[in-house]
């Protein structure tokens, strides 16, 4: 007897397999030391924990495939700015929950310059890393890697 699958397993299988391979071409030094560019200023008065490295990596890895999950279309000739607008309730999540993350785990105050300031350096690092998926996603489509 054979098993019977579905469309929505097999997508999700090449999914999960996709994005594997996306993820061994990224590397655990790179994502901490965009990290540390990123958010050290910031919390130079608190000790920089393991726990704002950890959610920061997580959420870069989520941005990372994000982009790279519109390679494709991006290899067909869409622009990055019309992928940015098709993606904007993903990353304004992603920035919204990098920032009450920080802001958690930062202890920040009632500074407003300073939670400003770093809600922008979040939005600035989620679509750095959505932009360098999105351009990994473009040369593996380039490539026939994916």
């Amino acid at each position: 007897m054979t098993v019977i699958t579905s469309f929505k397993e097999k997508r999700k299988e090449k999914q999960v397999k996709y994005e594997r391979k996306l993820l061994r071409e990224l590397t655990l030094e790179k994502l901490t030391k965009e990290v540390k560019n990123y958010f050290q200023p910031f919390f130079k008065h608190a000790r920089f924990s393991q726990a704002i490295e950890d959610g920061s990596v997580d959420v870069a890895i989520e941005a990372y495939l994000l982009g790279a999950s519109f390679g494709r279309v991006g290899h067909y000739g869409e622009s990055f700015d019309s992928i940015k607008r098709r993606c904007y309730q993903e990353e304004k999540y992603l920035i919204d929950t990098l920032y009450d993350y920080l802001q958690y785990w930062g202890n920040m105050g009632d500074n407003d310059f300073i939670s400003e300031s770093l809600y922008y350096a979040c939005e600035q690092y989620v679509t750095k890393w959505i932009k360098e998926g999105f351009d990994k996603g473009i040369m593996r489509h380039k490539l026939r890697l994916h």
